[in-house]
């Protein structure tokens, strides 16, 4: 049986800001897989709130007001010209809009809520059905796929991934302070490793990749050693 027949789930799970978008697009479009970014319907419900008013003077969320308009939310994930899925939300592109700091300073209170978890969960289960994915998030080797075949968890210092964050922020002309980002990042991890709705964890199956120190060529070249070594095993 040769490896294109073979079709298994990736999961990849870590804190914000470790690359693991860059790494599963990346492994996605080296095997011919499909990749969803789970954090970016996250971000998308986030800026459905924003625009609807929905965050409180204390930065809460008006929760029973978003619960009735949920329905009223539909993401979808549409391939531009560089074959790279761009989110949409309600038929609209949002891309540009969700990656930036009013909507990144949010996104974990959106997520820590148990019935948005619950909608979007269900949504990506059904998108893993024909197997053939990738997706990246906080919960998707725990919760959402907890059967996947191959699980990796991203883990890289606080420090680093500010970093990265500045000089992504920096290069696209955004005026950013480092120390706010660190802080940010730090205030996500904790938000996202204490809430009580399945919070970030590492799956007892899954492999921990630290690429604090990895260029993305060597980090690459790891990943797929890891899927080859899953379908051989197939």
């Amino acid at each position: 049986m040769n490896h294109s027949t073979k079709k298994i789930v990736i999961a990849v799970d870590g804190f914000s800001s470790c690359g693991k978008s860059t790494m599963a697009k990346d492994l996605a479009k080296a095997i011919g897989y499909i990749y969803i970014d789970s954090g970016a319907m996250y971000r998308a419900v986030t800026l459905f709130a924003l625009r609807r008013n929905l965050f409180l003077a204390d930065g809460q969320v008006n929760e029973e007001q978003l619960r009735a308009e949920l329905p009223e939310i539909r993401i979808t994930f549409v391939l531009n010209q560089e074959q790279r899925p761009e989110t949409y939300l309600n038929g609209e592109n949002v891309e540009k809009e969700i990656r930036g700091l009013e909507v990144s300073s949010r996104v974990s209170r959106i997520a820590a809520l148990d019935f948005v978890r619950a909608e979007l969960v269900h949504q990506q289960q059904l998108m893993g059905q024909e197997k053939g994915i990738i997706m990246d998030g906080r919960d998707i080797g725990t919760c959402v796929f907890p059967n996947a075949e191959l699980k990796i968890f991203v883990t890289a210092s606080a420090e680093i991934r500010a970093q990265r964050r500045y000089d992504e922020l920096t290069a696209k002309g955004e005026k950013v302070n480092f120390e706010e980002i660190l802080h940010n990042v730090q205030e996500r991890d904790r938000i996202d490793m204490t809430r009580a709705v399945s919070p970030l964890r590492k799956a007892d199956d899954a492999l921990e990749l630290d690429n604090s120190h990895l260029t993305p060529e060597q980090q690459k070249e790891w990943l797929l050693k890891q899927y080859n070594r899953v379908i051989a095993a197939l």
